[in-house]
């Protein structure tokens, strides 16, 4: 009786390995957690989108450089599938132009020195499709001394309106990358566009535009024109005390002056009670210099 039970229950095994694995047999999907578990990092700088997906591996008391990522051979960036970076706008990326796109994102790691890989290669397991006939752009780094990351991180770093760093970091090293983005040629296209189809008594458009450019310090005799055609749509705090800091800025100090004296008379009756500390300093300072 053992012995048919035995025989029966390898019957049933046998017949479910086969069930799965001969050709044209269904079977159901397995997901499962992976040992490098995958990310996505999205990232928006000026009006440009960037997104990173990748695998993250741990340290996990290994040697990484040289020994588990050799020096001198081409790196996934990560673990299991190659990592991609995609970009919404072309940009340039260590001084030089990468077209907007989805790429794979490769190393090659080197004692003192990394060469960062942008290449048209896609949909690989690894390293397995890179050729350096698919580079888009390819970039040298140095490597830094960081602390200790046991995960692996790709994101970005040091932020500002038009630029920004694409940092590797894992165990104690990272590398950075400069990313910069031409956002005022885009800006000002979406300007435009938007004045163009502004109606007879929208005040704010022209406002908004007007302080983009005077704060990118762009297209200021535009600007100017602009905040005076706001303010002749409609006086408010907001654009009159902007208009004051340009006429100011342009050397104007007579009109910069009549135009902050009018923006408190104005902002003093405005219900919503605008902050106008800023101008009323402004205005001291300004007819203080006048005298």
């Amino acid at each position: 009786m053992v012995r048919s039970s035995i025989r029966t229950a390898l019957a049933a095994a046998l017949s479910l390995v086969v069930a799965t694995s001969a050709p044209g047999i269904a079977r159901s999907e397995l997901t499962l957690p992976r040992v490098s578990p995958g990310a996505k990092v999205s990232q928006t700088i000026g009006l440009t989108d960037f997104t990173l997906t990748y695998s993250r591996p741990g340290v996990k008391g290994r040697k990484i450089w040289g020994e588990l990522v050799p020096y001198g051979e081409v790196w996934r960036t990560g673990a299991n599938e190659a990592t991609t970076f995609e970009c919404s706008d072309a940009v340039t990326i260590g001084g030089k132009t990468l077209a907007a796109g989805t790429y794979s994102f490769y190393t090659l790691p080197g004692a003192g020195e990394w060469d960062v890989i942008f290449s048209h290669a896609k949909g690989a397991w690894g390293s397995s499709e890179y050729t350096p006939e698919k580079d888009a752009l390819r970039v040298k780094v140095k490597p830094q001394e960081a602390t200790h990351q046991e995960w692996m991180t790709i994101g970005f770093e040091n932020l500002s309106p038009a630029s920004g760093d694409l940092v590797i970091r894992w165990e104690k090293l990272m590398v950075a990358v400069p990313v910069q983005v031409n956002v005022n040629d885009k800006a000002m296209a979406g300007i435009r566009a938007a004045l163009a189809e502004r109606k007879a008594d929208d005040w704010q458009t022209l406002h908004r535009a007007a302080q983009y450019c005077f704060n990118a310090g762009i297209q200021m005799d535009e600007a100017m024109a602009w905040e005076e055609q706001s303010v002749a749509t409609k006086e408010t705090y907001a654009n009159l005390s902007l208009l004051a800091d340009m006429k100011m800025k342009a050397g104007k100090s007579k009109d910069a002056i009549a135009a902050a004296e009018k923006a408190l008379k104005v902002g003093k009756d405005d219900p919503n009670k605008p902050n106008m500390r800023p101008t009323e300093e402004k205005l001291s300072e300004w007819k203080g210099k006048k005298g």
